[in-house]
């Protein structure tokens, strides 16, 4: 990631020389000093700025999605809050289940018979281990995946469509799991007592390293990516990557519309990897003003480094994780230990039990997730207002967005379940922006806010 500091030093002097034909001296004395009469003058009175109301404006804003609309989109995104606990519970269960039937010691016993490795021991038995539990689990994927998003009408495909889709996940997460956990289970071994900590370091590099790759060689999986056609919107977007130091020289539009009616974009990669990218979807369902929004935003993220502020925060949260882990495995292991047949905590068959504690650990720190993504988010807004000066197209491009996220929760529940600002919140932080910024030219020129 990138770090700039800067430092300047720099030293002004001024000297002003007042320069004024002054007579030669008379023997009787100095001649006295000329002087100007000072005509004073009241001061224009300054135009009243036109009254305008942020709090207003963003109400009349909400105003706008109402009734059923409204209802479909609180029911939505409410649903979310209980099945985050459903699947905490159900991935508890699974993990369960594996362990008393000792499914999972058999399949230690499996890797043991094909070979003598340790370490490849462990990606045998993680190819088992997610096989059976995507097999168990693939109910809740259904309805989560594709019926309730049918029930919403958020999803553009059929079933198979989105059975495609879900087989790619699960291939490309076999591969990544795999090898992750082959190097987790490798600093367990070396450092049964301290392992947490190599395991915290380690996972935070190998999601760095997939972050640069994932624009390139994983995202084209999913969807067609090709260059946005040329034009006034392109070369905007160009226009403020540039000025903003992003090393983008084309921009990238996929097609999530075979997906989804979601509106997306994001600015991903690392150097030679960077791309600027957008759905389809933004390009169909959005003025020019929404699109330059959305994408000041996303250029937030990448100038402000949130990539490498995210691995920070989220690498002490996994730091945490792996110490809650360490110590619920080996107390669980303790008790249990001989019912389902698991050693110490470097043997595989033990990787339900950290599955079901990581599910506890992460359901307990979802204020602390979403605080931290939320913040980001409020960081990457306030920039993208001040770089693409949209406030009126963010607060439209917000509206887009209330198909699927709740527009105006109480505070403790934005605090608990959401990881970007609420609509109103985000509303009201452009209508303030603009109340400071209507006599500026662009603005008096753009749309006038309802009030």
């Amino acid at each position: 990631m990138r770090f700039a500091f800067a430092a300047a030093f720099a030293v002004f002097f001024t000297v002003l020389f007042g320069v004024a034909a002054v007579p030669a001296l008379a023997q009787g004395g100095p001649s006295p000093a000329p002087t100007t009469t000072v005509s004073v003058q009241p001061l224009a009175t300054i135009a009243a700025q036109p009254r305008f109301d942020a709090l207003k404006a963003t109400n009349a804003y909400l105003a706008t999605v109402k009734g059923e609309a409204r209802a479909k989109s609180d029911a939505y995104f409410e649903g979310g809050y209980w099945l985050q606990l459903i699947d905490a519970l159900y991935a508890i269960a699974v993990s369960a289940l594996l362990l008393w039937s000792r499914i999972s010691a058999r399949m230690r016993n499996f890797a043991a018979t094909m070979t003598r490795s340790r370490f490849l021991q462990v990606p045998i038995y993680v190819v088992q281990f997610l096989i059976v539990t995507t097999v168990l689990i693939f109910p809740l994927s259904v309805y989560e995946g594709f019926l309730r998003e049918h029930a919403y009408g958020l999803s553009n495909q059929n079933f198979v469509q989105w059975l495609g889709d879900f087989g790619t996940g699960f291939a490309v997460n076999l591969v990544i799991s795999a090898i992750a956990l082959a190097f987790i289970y490798t600093a367990v071994r070396a450092s049964p007592r301290f392992w947490w900590v190599w395991g915290s370091i380690g996972t935070v590099i190998f999601v760095a390293f997939l972050s640069m790759l994932a624009p390139v060689f994983i995202s084209p999986l999913f969807n067609h990516y090709y260059p946005l056609k040329d034009g006034p919107v392109k070369a905007e977007i160009l226009s403020l990557a540039r000025s903003n130091g992003i090393p983008a020289t084309n921009v990238y539009e996929f097609d999530a519309s075979r997906q989804s009616k979601r509106i997306s974009a994001n600015v991903s990669g690392f150097l030679a990897t960077t791309r600027i990218s957008m759905t389809d979807n933004l390009i169909n369902r959005c003025s020019p003003r929404e699109i330059e929004a959305v994408l000041g935003h996303e250029m937030g993220h990448y100038v402000l480094d949130h990539n490498a502020l995210g691995l920070t925060w989220f690498g002490l949260l996994f730091t945490v994780a792996f110490i809650f882990v360490n110590w619920g495995y080996r107390w669980l292991v303790g008790i249990f230990g001989g019912n389902w047949d698991v050693r110490t905590i470097d043997d595989p068959a033990g990787l339900p039990i950290a599955m079901a504690l990581v599910s506890v650990f992460f359901l307990l720190a979802t204020p602390i997730q979403n605080t931290i993504t939320r913040t980001m988010e409020t960081q990457a807004d306030i920039f993208g207002i001040n770089t693409a000066r949209q406030p009126d197209g963010f607060a439209t491009a917000t509206l887009k967005l209330s198909e699927y996220r709740k527009l105006d929760p109480t505070p403790l529940e934005e605090f608990v379940f959401y990881d970007h600002p609420s609509g109103r919140n985000r509303i009201y932080m452009m209508m303030r922006w603009k109340a400071e910024h209507l006599n500026d030219p662009d603005i008096k020129a753009g749309p006038v806010s309802p009030q």
